[in-house]
């Protein structure tokens, strides 16, 4: 795992990390902008994510003998990390391939009117995804909007916490986080 984690960690550094002053979604202003859909996008990149991710979720689940049903989150960030992971379980594990679902930010005002599109029911033990965190907010509207529609999150799964306060915002809901990547080991500070 150390030789993907070190291709991901050089991805993500080339193609994601950018210096200068931002404003974040969180409304904070920063020096620092980490867009994880340049890396997540490119097909190098989700081979690596699916690799680095279904081997952290999958030491979780059999560490914890959890069952778990679906794995998906936040649209856009959460989406092409969710099917990286999602593919390489069934490439891997067959019989332990998780389903993928997206929420959507509001519902959908036509048709069934739904808020999470893909493969989640109601009474789904889940993974929730986001690409980066920072105080936590679009997971945890993520989470709301699960567990508006019945689906139990198990644990969240994060490609990158910026360390500003979001992994405890998540677990302070009780969800334990599971980050690829920190600030701190992704630019080595």
């Amino acid at each position: 795992m150390l030789h993907i984690t070190s291709a991901l960690k050089k991805l993500l550094l080339q193609k994601s990390v950018r210096t200068g002053t931002f404003t974040l979604a969180s409304g904070k202003e920063s020096d620092l902008y980490i867009d994880c859909r340049m890396t997540a996008l490119d097909p190098f990149g989700a081979n690596l994510i699916g690799d680095l991710g279904w081997h952290a979720v999958r030491s979780k689940i059999h560490s914890e003998h959890l069952k778990i049903d679906a794995i998906g989150g936040m649209t856009l960030g959460a989406d092409p990390i969710s099917l990286a992971v999602g593919m390489t379980s069934v490439i891997r594990h067959p019989a332990e391939a998780l389903q993928v679902f997206t929420v959507r930010k509001e519902p959908k005002g036509h048709g069934a009117g739904k808020q999470i599109e893909g493969n989640f029911k109601s009474g789904d033990n889940v993974i929730v995804v986001d690409d980066v965190i920072t105080t936590g907010g679009s997971t945890l509207k993520a989470i709301d909007a699960i567990e508006r529609e019945g689906g139990k999150v198990a644990f969240a799964l994060v490609l990158v916490d910026r360390e500003e306060g979001g992994r405890q915002a998540i677990e302070a809901r009780g969800i334990h986080v599971i980050s690829l990547f920190t600030r701190s080991t992704l630019l080595d500070e």
